[in-house]
């Protein structure tokens, strides 16, 4: 029979018993928080993570393309009506912007060869490369000599023969830099014998296919992309043609050659 002691020790062991059970109930809601809590976090990261992922392919992009690849750059060449003579656009991808290559024209005064800087005007000698390797500049006419003071080049470039012809897309202009000031001042610059540069319209990044070639000294703005030079047996070609004159159809010094210049071929080297 039991004592009222025995009864009390068993209760106090029941108490207990009870404190310790509450104690480990608690003990695991705790762990169980933890994990729940570390859980969401993980989730939240990988979210981020995820949303600030770049949105398309999950391919690399190629070398060339990517942002800052040494030794390239990327050119826009916009639409602009109907090329003068069919042709193809140039790529404007990992577009090369180191070392020179030569195009030889062969034209009915005799031999002009080119050397183009893609180091001055990447996008410019892409495109005139571009338009040598398809024929383009094949049996055109160089349709413009100036001989007046300050002013002393040959234009060729237009299939038309017009002044007006390009290929279907224009050309970001890509200003010259270390040009001499000229002694005329008010903005202008001295494009050197034997520069080879863009021709344009007054409007920027018009250029197109037409091009002109420096044989004596000349005063412009800064605007014309300056792409290459001029060989010595192309200048005296030139010097050749300039002293037969023009027919001044656009004016004192300024018009037709008088001795006509017909680009038979133009070959990349």
């Amino acid at each position: 029979m039991a004592t009222n002691q025995m009864r009390r020790e068993a209760a106090k062991r029941k108490l207990a018993n009870q404190q310790q059970r509450r104690i480990e109930a608690a003990r695991k809601r705790k762990r169980t928080a933890a994990i729940v809590a570390a859980a969401v976090v993980v989730v939240v990261v990988v979210a981020v993570v995820l949303l600030s992922l770049p949105k398309g392919s999950d391919d690399p992009a190629p070398a060339a393309q990517a942002a800052g690849a040494p030794g390239t750059v990327t050119c826009q060449y916009p639409s602009d009506g109907s090329p003068a003579k069919p042709n193809t656009p140039p790529q404007t991808d990992g577009v090369s912007n180191v070392g020179t290559a030569d195009v030889a024209l062969a034209t009915t005064a005799g031999p002009i060869t080119l050397t183009l800087d893609r180091a001055k005007a990447p996008c410019t000698v892409n495109s005139f490369l571009s338009l040598a390797g398809q024929g383009y500049f094949d049996d055109t006419q160089c349709h413009r000599l100036t001989t007046g003071e300050g002013l002393k080049v040959l234009q060729c470039g237009d299939p038309t023969a017009q002044g007006t012809g390009g290929p279907g897309y224009t050309i970001t202009d890509e200003p010259p830099t270390g040009l001499a000031p000229a002694a005329a001042g008010q903005g202008t610059v001295t494009y050197p014998r034997g520069t080879l540069a863009m021709a344009k319209t007054s409007a920027p990044n018009s250029g197109g296919s037409q091009f002109f070639l420096v044989y004596a000294d000349s005063t412009l703005p800064p605007d014309y992309t300056v792409f290459g030079t001029i060989d010595d047996a192309g200048l005296a070609t030139i010097d050749k043609v300039a002293a037969g004159g023009t027919d001044n159809s656009n004016g004192q010094g300024d018009g037709k050659p008088v001795t006509p210049v017909t680009i038979q071929t133009a070959k990349v080297a």
